[in-house]
């Protein structure tokens, strides 16, 4: 899902870093206000996870890959996607810059769909669901997240004329639905642990424990 440089062109390119900049801008006033040093460990600690299952990367045609993204765990956890936004703009630009995964030019249109499309949906949808099934909610966040934030990598390279929309959509999304389970079922245990363990760290849970 990391879009290369020279993948889409420096105008589209130009769109999604400024929308993705408005974004950032949002996350870290959220930062200044909610981060402490209960929750700096565990940011840091859930960004070094999120690094790694992302570098489990699954090749798919056309150049680019499939891999687990993130967004839905962190917002859940942390109770706002724009901790998701944060979160994986500090891995995407660490991963840009020295490993070269995913584009410098095209790093606002990777932040817009891993952490923004895959935060706030990822996010809506576990508010939506959580009072019908808790763990449902988490499951059904993570999958939708990745498999939302694919079809709008694959509409983004349509647009710039890298592949057809059709195969696009045929190969991202069917390769992201699959993708999208295993990570449903990471952030539900992830999140099930932390909720047993430290339920005082997951924002979430206390708000559905208040609100019982």
């Amino acid at each position: 899902m990391h879009i290369p440089d020279g993948f889409i062109p420096l105008w589209e390119s130009g769109i999604f870093w400024v929308i993705s900049l408005i974004f950032l801008s949002m996350s870290l006033r959220w930062a200044s206000k909610e981060m402490n040093e209960k929750t700096v460990p565990l940011f840091t600690a859930l960004a070094a996870g999120i690094f790694a299952i992302q570098a489990m990367n699954m090749p798919i045609p056309w150049g680019t890959s499939g891999h687990m993204v993130g967004a839905a765990l962190t917002a859940i956890v942390f109770d706002s996607p724009w901790a998701a936004v944060l979160m994986l703009a500090l891995v995407l630009i660490v991963q840009g810059l020295f490993f070269a995964d995913g584009g410098l030019i095209v790093m606002g249109a990777n932040i817009f769909n891993m952490g923004v499309v895959g935060g706030f949906v990822g996010y809506y949808l576990f508010k939506a669901l959580k009072k019908t099934n808790f763990h449902a909610a988490v499951f059904v966040a993570g999958w939708a997240a990745t498999f939302l934030a694919a079809l709008a990598c694959t509409v983004e390279l349509a647009i710039a004329g890298t592949f057809p929309i059709d195969l696009g959509i045929q190969f991202m999304g069917l390769y992201h639905a699959v993708i999208g389970i295993i990570e449903g079922l990471i952030t539900a245990i992830v999140v099930g642990y932390l909720a047993s363990a430290r339920p005082d760290l997951v924002k979430s849970v206390k708000k559905v424990v208040s609100n019982e």
